[in-house]
């Protein structure tokens, strides 16, 4: 038996003036003190070593959680600034350019290209002027990778963060300026030379086509930091595409020189063929842009370091629409005979790539070794990429007075026109190059493998001047048989796509590749095609521009699915595995030929709601742009350290075409584009 417990307390009880009675007798019926001491030491022990542990977790977390709690109130210290801190800009702070002064900075002219526009006066801004300031990066050390052309490295004083998966684009600004000490680290701004502007502010889409005006910063000198200034000046656009290109160029100058691709999160470089392919499909792109100071460095690298003459495997198909285009056009451009020697010495080193039974060109050619032969796994080659050549052997020829080049290409296309196995002018994805016959049957589509097959139907028939008639038979059987089985319209929104057949079964799956078709469609119809391909163009073209809009980044996916039933609710569906952007052209490439044939603007803004959406998810703030693997996660868009040549060569030549007010810029009535964006000239008819 226990004693009975002792009651060694005092029950009190207290009245006050209001008659409220307070009794701590029912509360403190035992000590605290003493039922700790009735514990065992053991027990005392564990909980001390608890509450230690937990006293360690949350002076841990503490900065972690002080800052998630303390974020969003940025925004709100940004709102809540004095009329006088708007209003008196910092000693780093340059006086704010108007309007008519944006003007005055852009664009250069691009010679043999026609005058650029400049105008005459400055006028003073409208409206309040307020300067945004970020807060200078922290800078970290990092062990330099820096690849560049001897002599013309310099030391900036750009950040060397190294940009995480996790990390959205940051402005990295080259002076050191006074900001708000207590500005979060993570505010996400983007940045178009030196302009500051909140991505949530600069770069959501408006609500409606009525509402739209071009949100652009005013070009300045990088050093300086410039206010915020909504602008309706076309100029300010062609700007940001130029500072998009010298900011992607940064990082191939910097990180990847001489090399065919950028690894701009790395800071390294990725070799495919070792042909320099960056840097030769940006040529004429610098060339179009008026970048001078860049062309000239390209220039002599390609005079200085460029050879074929080396023991390397590359891609027949790849090599001729980036680097034999590539030349040529830029030969074309700037009349140097430079480009047209390169062009004519890579040309005969690819010719055996042709020596097969059938006639049709093995995909991959040794140009040190003079040999040539199909992929390890199969003898087939893809459909694109035996008739996608055409335009730049048959302008070699033309070039050279060489028959050669223009004849290997020509009889494809001779032997494709009489093969059986087409389905009202749509043709199988793969040939054999044994057999010359179309192999794995049954299966038709517009994406990856057979797309620029269609197109360059339509462009050799516009190249050789629409004389050419089975060319132009192919292609508008190939549209027929498009608009007959491939053209279909989601449930929800009535969107119209090309989807796939595949033994007969219909598959509503569009590649974002299929976004070239609208402006193909529209050439056509500018060459006097059918109307109804124009109709089917602008049909097309919404959903390429929908394919953007409907997903969280407002890039599109690598493909896209599409809902045939009104009860799905969502038009585009997009699998876990095709999430990925490339930092592909097709869609700008239509929207250019689009507004050049409509001159609707509505298109222009659509690819400038693109352009933001590029720098805003797929910038790197020490140079460059990546591909990304999630267009559906803003918050973690999953940067895939690589830049493709084609985002210099094509999606950003396409954008500055289409901002362009100049219609005689690459006149689409006397240049016509490879696959590449490269443009070649359409031949002079010949007298009949």
């Amino acid at each position: 038996m226990y004693p009975p417990a002792r009651k060694d307390f005092i029950s009190l009880t207290l009245t006050d003036p209001h008659g409220h009675n307070y009794n701590n007798g029912k509360h403190r019926r035992q000590s605290c003190w003493r039922k700790w001491k009735q514990l065992s030491r053991l027990q005392r022990s564990l909980i001390l070593l608890l509450l230690a542990l937990l006293l360690i977790v949350g002076l841990l977390s503490y900065p972690s959680i002080s800052q998630q709690w303390g974020g969003g109130s940025d925004r709100d210290e940004w709102l809540d600034l004095t009329d006088r801190e708007l209003n008196q800009a910092p000693p780093a702070v340059k006086p704010v350019l108007g309007v008519e002064a944006a003007k005055a900075l852009a664009p250069m002219p691009v010679p043999h290209l026609g005058p650029a526009e400049v105008p005459d006066t400055v006028a003073e801004p409208k409206g309040p002027i307020i300067p945004i300031l970020a807060k200078p990066p922290i800078q970290k050390k990092t062990i330099s990778n820096k690849r560049g052309p001897p002599g013309t490295k310099k030391d900036g004083n750009a950040s060397d963060v190294v940009a995480g998966e996790n990390q959205e684009p940051v402005v990295v600004q080259e002076e050191e300026e006074e900001g708000r000490e207590d500005e979060d680290k993570e505010k996400k701004i983007v940045s178009w030379r030196g302009a500051l502007i909140e991505a949530e502010q600069a770069t959501e889409p408006p609500p409606s086509a009525a509402e739209k005006d071009d949100a652009a910063a005013a070009p300045a000198d990088p050093a300086a930091t410039v206010p915020l200034e909504v602008s309706t000046v076309k100029v300010d656009r062609l700007e940001a595409v130029r500072d998009a290109f010298r900011h992607a160029w940064k990082g191939y100058r910097e990180h990847a020189w001489g090399h065919d691709e950028l690894k701009p999160i790395s800071k390294s470089f990725g070799e495919w063929f070792g042909l320099g392919l960056t840097l030769i499909d940006s040529l004429d792109t610098m060339w179009i842009l008026g970048l001078k100071e860049e062309f000239e460095e390209a220039k002599n690298w390609v005079e200085k370091e460029l050879t074929f003459n080396k023991n390397v495997d590359v891609n027949l198909f790849e090599t001729t629409i980036r680097v034999l285009g590539g030349l040529l056009s830029t030969y074309h451009l700037s009349g140097d005979q430079l480009f047209l020697e390169k062009a004519k010495d890579l040309g005969s080193r690819l010719m055996p790539a042709f020596k097969t039974p059938s006639k049709i060109p093995f995909s991959d050619v040794n140009i040190g070794k003079g040999t040539a032969h199909p992929p390890r796994w199969t003898s087939d080659s893809t459909l694109a990429e035996v008739t996608s050549i055409q335009l730049e052997f048959r302008e070699l020829s033309r070039l050279t007075q060489e028959p050669q080049y223009q004849e290997v290409v020509d009889e494809v296309m001779k032997l494709v026109h009489k093969l059986p196995g087409k389905h009202d002018g749509l043709v199988p994805m793969f040939i054999n190059t044994n057999s010359g016959q179309f192999s794995h049957k049954g299966v038709f589509t517009l994406g990856a493998r057979a797309d620029s097959y269609y197109e360059y139907l339509l462009k050799q028939w516009l190249q050789g001047g629409k004389t050419e008639d089975d060319l132009l038979e192919d292609y508008l059987q190939a549209v027929e048989g498009v608009k007959k089985h491939l053209v279909k319209q989601t449930g929800p929104g009535r969107l119209t796509f090309v989807g796939e057949l595949s033994h007969g079964r219909f598959n509503a799956k569009m590649d974002h590749l299929v976004c070239f078709l609208p402006g193909t469609l529209a050439l056509g119809a500018h060459n006097g095609l059918p109307g109804d391909h124009m109709d089917l163009a602008v049909q097309l073209i919404e959903t390429c521009h929908q394919m953007y809009t409907q997903m969280e980044t407002g890039l599109s996916p690598e493909i896209a699915h599409f809902s045939l039933q009104a009860s799905d609710g969502r038009d585009v569906v997009v699998k876990p595995a095709d999430r990925h952007n490339l930092l592909r052209p097709e869609t700008v490439e239509s929207l250019f030929y689009m507004f050049r044939f409509t001159n609707d603007t509505k298109y222009r803004d659509w690819g400038w709601e693109i352009l933001q959406s590029f720098n805003k998810y797929t910038k790197v703030p020490d140079g460059g742009y990546t591909s990304i693997n999630n267009v559906r996660d803003p918050l973690n868009p999953g940067p895939r350290d690589k830049m493709e040549s084609f985002f210099l060569g094509e999606t950003l030549k396409y954008l500055y075409l289409l901002f362009s007010d100049d219609p005689e810029l690459l006149s689409l009535d006397k240049f016509i584009f490879n696959t590449e964006a490269h443009p070649l000239p359409i031949w002079p008819s010949t007298p009949k």
